[in-house]
């Protein structure tokens, strides 16, 4: 027993100093550096001031740090609405019987195998491109000026093109968890349904969608996360220097504790971690509340 005992130790070391020295470290200087002014992230103990909550009520005073809230807020919201229910529609339409099942789901995948750098350049270049672009394109095409003329990628509608183009990416990854979900539901109870008389439209809501409550909660959470952790989309659409119509919460932390892309030196790493802690804990209240409000139906056999 002591032999076995020990043995389990020795597996299990090496994981929690992993564990300790890759996680739990920089997540614990992480809180405690949003409560100091740090110029450096690298800064050493004995070069942190103390300032409490200054860090959090300057950020909130600062309009380009509201702004980039407001954005991420939009992004979550109307953006989450349309990728969880177009994913949820395909995943819908996937499942019921249709032909080329796979092929259809490996096309609405692929988006999520090529590279968000990569696919925002394809937005950005032969899609909005309002010289010869998809839209520009098919305006002129079917002679429809206010295709032809618009200009998505000016200041007033960049933040709309950035979010298509992040949707569009989307909805493959979680149509895929929608799937899986239908999948798992017992085809008796369709069957059963059937024979009751209950037409489709009253099986997807009587059956699919409680049955899928807690796909929905998976779906949110990492929706949530994946939000919180918006970046490339917004260095992308906005390559030469932070704008406010695409600017983010992270993009913007990059921006003060590293510098701006204009060559702005300066720095404040306390705030940038202030940042850091704000975004994790809107994504623990997102979860605790929709954990809440959504309670998970299982099915009796």
């Amino acid at each position: 027993m002591k032999k076995n005992k020990a043995m389990i130790i020795c597996f299990i070391t090496p994981a929690l100093i992993t564990f300790a020295l890759m996680y739990l470290y920089p997540v614990i200087r992480t809180i405690l550096m949003s409560f100091f002014k740090v110029e450096s992230a690298t800064a050493g103990l004995t070069e942190w001031s103390f300032n409490g909550l200054s860090n959090y009520i300057s950020l909130f005073k600062t309009d380009i740090f509201v702004e980039s809230m407001k954005n991420i807020a939009k992004i979550w919201i109307v953006g989450g609405v349309a990728v969880l229910s177009l994913s949820l529609l395909f995943a819908v339409i996937l499942t019921s019987g249709v032909r080329g099942k796979n092929f259809f789901r490996a096309v609405i995948y692929l988006p999520n195998v090529i590279s968000a750098v990569a696919l925002a350049n394809m937005w950005i270049q032969f899609v909005f491109n309002k010289r010869y672009g998809l839209i520009h394109s098919m305006g002129k095409t079917f002679g429809i000026k206010a295709l032809s003329g618009l200009d998505m990628l000016s200041s007033d509608t960049k933040f709309w093109a950035m979010l298509i183009a992040y949707c569009f990416g989307a909805v493959g990854y979680y149509m895929l968890i929608f799937l899986s979900g239908i999948e798992r539901i017992p085809s008796d109870i369709y069957e059963a349904a059937t024979l009751d008389g209950a037409t489709k439209p009253k099986q997807f809501t009587l059956i699919t969608l409680p049955l899928l409550k807690g796909v929905f909660k998976t779906n949110i959470t990492f929706w949530s996360v994946n939000t919180i952790s918006f970046y490339v989309w917004s260095q992308m659409f906005s390559p030469v220097d932070t704008e406010k119509s695409t600017v983010v919460p992270v993009l913007y932390m990059m921006d003060i504790v590293f510098g701006s892309k204009t060559g702005s030196s300066v720095r404040d790493a306390g705030k940038g971690a202030a940042i850091g802690v704000t975004l994790a804990v809107l994504v623990i209240i997102v979860f605790f509340i929709f954990n809440k409000l959504i309670k998970e139906e299982e099915v009796e056999y």
